[in-house]
């Protein structure tokens, strides 16, 4: 499921956002302050968040900078500023949208599923995510997030990661996997060419090289996909 944060230090507006959006079968967390909203992004991962300036502790502006040395995630701000200088600073500075309060839950709605679709975050229901969000694919879009940022794989590796993604745990061996990708159309004969895509697979996901997590050796064998769904 999207997660989405909600960074407010109003409980009413955290209320009936969380209200709003849980209809849409979305994740939903709540902050009051920058620093909660900053230790919640890095453990959660979420998908969209909806961030308000005037923050009791961190500025929604530095919260939003501290959030961009990491990620692209969507970011929609909301504040009591209106003035125009106000609304480029906050896209200059990352944000993706900016709305003005008062507002109407269902415009906040409408707007984030749109910069959600755009984006890409509304396939969802199409993906395989593992580690609690940190591994994303799609399928049909051939996109891959590591940490909600894109990773570029090459076909063979996306075809490679996908067949093993959807059986995590099972063994594949070599001759598995390279019959997967010539079955797709791409024709290489030797069985040792995988070791070359997986190590360079492994470079683009895994957080540690030398123990990953994801794309694991099963010495004899050959190889199987690790993460928890």
């Amino acid at each position: 499921m999207l997660k989405v944060l909600i960074v407010d230090d109003e409980p009413m507006i955290l209320e009936v956002l969380e209200a709003y959006i849980k209809k849409e079968n979305y994740d939903v967390y709540l902050a009051e302050n920058g620093e909660e909203a900053l230790q919640m992004f890095h453990s959660v991962h979420p998908h969209f968040v909806i961030l308000d300036l005037m923050l009791p502790d961190l500025s929604g502006e530095s919260v939003c900078q501290q959030i961009r040395k990491t990620s692209d995630v969507p970011i929609m701000m909301l504040t009591a500023k209106g003035q125009e200088n106000d609304r480029i600073n906050g896209i200059e500075i990352g944000a993706d949208d900016y709305i003005v309060k008062p507002f109407s839950p269902r415009e906040v709605i409408v707007r984030m599923k749109s910069i959600l679709k755009r984006t890409g975050y509304l396939f969802m229901e199409d993906s395989l995510s593992f580690n609690n969000g940190k591994l994303t694919i799609f399928p049909a879009k051939k996109l891959v997030y590591v940490n909600n940022e894109s990773v570029s794989l090459t076909p063979i590796e996306f075809q490679l990661i996908t067949q093993m993604a959807n059986r995590p745990g099972y063994a594949f061996t070599r001759a598995d996997l390279l019959k997967t990708i010539q079955d797709a159309g791409y024709f290489e004969g030797y069985e040792r060419n995988i070791d070359v895509h997986i190590k360079n697979i492994r470079k683009k996901i895994e957080e540690d090289t030398k123990h990953p997590k994801y794309i694991q050796t099963v010495f004899g064998t050959g190889y199987r996909f690790g993460g928890e769904s």
